[in-house]
């Protein structure tokens, strides 16, 4: 990192981390004031206004930097190394729990103290939108909002001075080639700046909605690094739209009937160097394999909780757009909560796929919630069921009632995670305090926000009652 920093004649150090929701802080020291001794005494901070964090009479915290996680920002003026980091309390130096990076790092050291597996890799694909436009704002006697986007469907008699067509239909944008996709070197140019920092692109392309929905995968990482640079990601994506004059956002629904934006899992185990996730059972998948799925089906209700932490991504788990609001899993059929990709034979790539969160989830508790699951399923010997290989939306209604479903809103998921969730205390991993802390700010700040406003859709159902 030290030699990073010298021969790109660095400047300035940016120390980043994560805030209780997800959502990256930082602040900047000269890099002069980086040390060795800096990597364990770390740098102190006022943490009194960091979201879900602590009150004011017990403000001061610590951020340790991490060396691993060192890139250079690809979009300062100024010559700047981004460093990531852990908290920690400065009267104990102990690791602050409801620091997300110390719950995945608590999860990845949990693993290894079971004998089970000693890592877990885990590759997201975080769908994003694209737009041109946003404005919104609400009040006493108002709320609004208004998206668009140069290939939005519904500009298609927009005077656009001249309007060239070739517009993406509703649900038509997976995925034609230019000039439909408007948005190909822009992607090409996300792309570019991410492996400019390490992120190594696998393949991108258009996603399903119109208006500019899309989707760059990058290679599966370990647990917390998997998160760090997904933090990464949705830090260049944003900016690299930003620099182009665009606006990209990960929120999971903002077209109404559109398909919304998920964040598809991949997730496996390993113990010395073996894939612990294939085998003879079914899709080539192991015993340990199915045990986590049915781990991840039993505790999905609250688990979603932590992987759809939004009122809107509610509003993404519904039927008909290709949501995973299914509580089962098969080899094939993607409105299962969870898919075992066939595609690639190697036993070095069996994976299961977990479909149901989105990207507004913080990635270090979604992975390490996940996990926790998977291992409560191994360890229970929790039985799946049998896979459902057939068109769920298809089915008689007998059948289909047969068939869980995820929560249909927030307030649901965090009912099933304050009922059950003591899988997630196994190890320490996330304490009681988290959780409860967790359950207290989503309530307060989001479910009961939204609560108590009248929805401009209401005023169409009931001005006249």
């Amino acid at each position: 990192m030290i030699a990073l920093a010298k021969d790109n004649d660095v400047r300035w150090v940016d120390l980043r981390f994560s805030d209780f929701p997800g959502t990256w802080q930082h602040f900047s020291i000269p890099i002069r004031g980086l040390t060795e001794e800096s990597f364990a005494t770390g740098f102190p901070f006022d943490g009194s206004s960091i979201r879900g964090w602590k009150s004011i009479d017990e403000s001061d915290m610590l951020v340790v930097p991490d060396p691993a996680t060192a890139f250079l920002d690809p979009f300062s003026r100024h010559p700047t190394i981004v460093l990531v980091g852990n908290i920690r309390d400065p009267i104990t130096h102990q690791d602050y729990n409801r620091d997300p990076r110390n719950v995945a790092a608590r999860a990845e050291e949990y693993l290894k103290s079971t004998g089970l597996a000693d890592t877990v890799y885990f590759g997201p694909e975080a769908e994003f939108f694209i737009f041109d436009d946003v404005k919104y704002g609400q009040g006493t006697n108002y709320a609004h909002y208004q998206v668009d986007s140069v290939e939005g469907a519904w500009n298609t008699d927009t005077d656009e001075g001249p309007n060239l067509g070739h517009k993406p239909r509703v649900k038509g944008g997976y995925f034609p080639c230019p000039p439909v996709d408007a948005f190909q070197d822009l992607r090409l140019d996300m792309c570019e700046n991410l492996e400019k920092i390490g992120i190594e692109i696998e393949r991108q392309h258009h996603e399903v909605a119109t208006g500019g929905q899309a989707e760059i995968n990058f290679k599966y990482d370990k647990l917390t690094r998997c998160a760090d640079k997904l933090m990464a990601f949705k830090y260049v994506v944003k900016n690299t739209a930003h620099q182009a004059g665009k606006t990209a956002t990960f929120m999971p629904k903002p077209l109404f009937e559109d398909n919304g934006s998920g964040m598809h899992c991949h997730f496996s185990l390993w113990k010395d160097g073996k894939n612990l996730m294939g085998g003879e059972r079914y899709a080539g998948l192991s015993d340990e394999a199915l045990y986590a799925i049915g781990g991840i089906l039993k505790h999905a209700p609250a688990l979603v909780a932590f992987t759809n932490p939004t009122t809107i991504s509610y509003k993404r788990l519904v039927a008909g757009f290709e949501a995973p609001v299914n509580l089962a899993y098969s080899a094939r059929n993607r409105s299962a909560a969870i898919r075992i990709p066939v595609g690639e034979s190697s036993p070095a790539s069996k994976r299961i796929e977990f479909r149901c969160p989105d990207p507004s989830a913080n990635p270090y508790f979604a992975f390490a919630a996940i996990m926790m699951a998977a291992l409560d399923g191994i360890q229970n010997k929790t039985d799946p069921g049998e896979p459902l290989d057939k068109d769920i939306y298809d089915l008689p209604p007998e059948e289909k009632a047969l068939v869980p479903s995820t929560p249909f809103s927030l307030n649901e998921a965090l009912n099933n995670l304050e009922a059950s969730h003591e899988w997630l205390l196994k190890g320490d991993v996330f304490t009681e305090d988290t959780i409860k802390a967790w359950i207290h700010f989503k309530r307060t700040t989001e479910v009961d926000a939204i609560r108590i406003r009248p929805h401009p859709y209401e005023f169409a159902l009931y001005y006249d009652c």
